[in-house]
C-alpha cells in the first residue's frame, strides 16, 4: 500500500514578517501511523526539497511523542529534506493522498493547479483524500462533476474560534470554517484543540493538530 503525503512550500505568514510552513506534529504523527502499518510513504511539495516547518510547531511547549520520535529518526529526516516536486508525481502510483496542515497550505496548495488536479485524479479514481487542520484549504477549488468536492459532505478543519485564539483570523487569506461552509460543506467541530476526524465516503478531514493521528488512522480505515 502506498500513500502520498503533500506538504506546503510556503513560509511567509501573510505580511506579518513571521515565518510559517507545515505543522510538524501533523506530518510526524501521520507519517508514523502509516509507517507502523507497513505503508510505503512518499512525501512531495510544490518546490520539492526541504519544506518549511512552522517554527511555532517546534516550540518546547508543542512537542509530541511523534515529534520526538522524528527527531531521533535520521531516515525520516532525510525523507523530509528531500521531498519530491509535486508536478513530478502521479495519482496512479498511490492508493491515497494525505495533506498535513499548518498555515502554509492556505497560500500555496489551496491555489496550486497541480495539487487541485492531483486531488481530482485521486478522488475520481476511487481513492481516498485526507487533510487535517488548515490543509482542508487544499479542497477549495477542487471540483467533482462540476461541483465543489465538499458540497453536501460532512467536513471539518481549523475552526474560526481556533484561528481567533492564535490571533491570525485577520492574517490568513480566508477563514477555513467559513470557506468550507460557503462551498456547501456540512461543517462540524468539537471544542477547540480537541480531536475530531470525519469520514464521508472517500473524503477524510481533521479539525486541528490534535486530530492528526485520528485522521491518519481514519484514512487507513477507509483503505482497508
Amino acid at each position: 500500500m502506498k500513500v502520498l503525503m503533500v506538504l506546503t512550500s510556503h513560509d511567509q505568514l501573510g505580511n506579518t514578517g513571521e515565518k510559517t510552513g507545515f505543522w510538524l506534529e501533523e506530518f510526524a504523527s501521520p507519517y508514523y501511523v502509516f509507517k507502523d502499518a507497513d505503508v510505503e510513504v512518499t512525501v512531495a511539495s510544490p518546490k520539492g526539497g526541504q519544506p518549511p516547518i512552522d517554527p511555532k510547531s517546534d516550540d518546547p511547549a508543542n512537542q509530541t511523542d511523534s515529534q520526538n520520535r522524528f527527531k531521533a529518526d535520521a531516515r525520516a529526516q532525510s525523507v523530509l529534506a528531500n521531498t519530491q516536486r509535486l508536478d513530478g508525481v502521479s495519482a496512479a502510483d498511490y492508493d491515497a493522498v494525505f495533506y498535513p496542515g499548518g498555515h502554509g497550505p492556505m497560500w500555496d496548495l489551496a491555489e496550486d493547479a497541480t495539487s487541485i488536479k492531483l486531488i481530482e485524479n485521486f478522488y475520481n479514481n476511487g481513492k481516498p483524500v485526507a487533510a487535517v487542520c488548515h490543509a482542508p484549504a487544499v479542497l477549495r477549488h477542487v471540483e467533482i462533476d462540476g461541483q465543489p468536492i465538499v458540497k453536501g459532505k460532512r467536513v471539518t478543519g481549523f475552526a474560526n474560534s481556533e484561528e481567533e485564539a492564535v490571533h491570525l483570523a485577520d492574517v490568513v487569506p480566508f477563514l477555513l470554517e467559513d470557506e468550507l461552509k460557503r462551498l456547501g460543506g456540512k461543517y462540524e467541530k468539537v471544542d477547540d484543540w480537541h480531536s475530531l476526524a470525519i469520514v464521508d465516503g472517500r473524503l477524510i478531514t481533521g479539525q486541528n493538530p490534535a486530530s492528526s493521528e485520528a485522521t491518519a488512522k481514519a484514512l487507513l480505515g477507509v483503505l482497508h
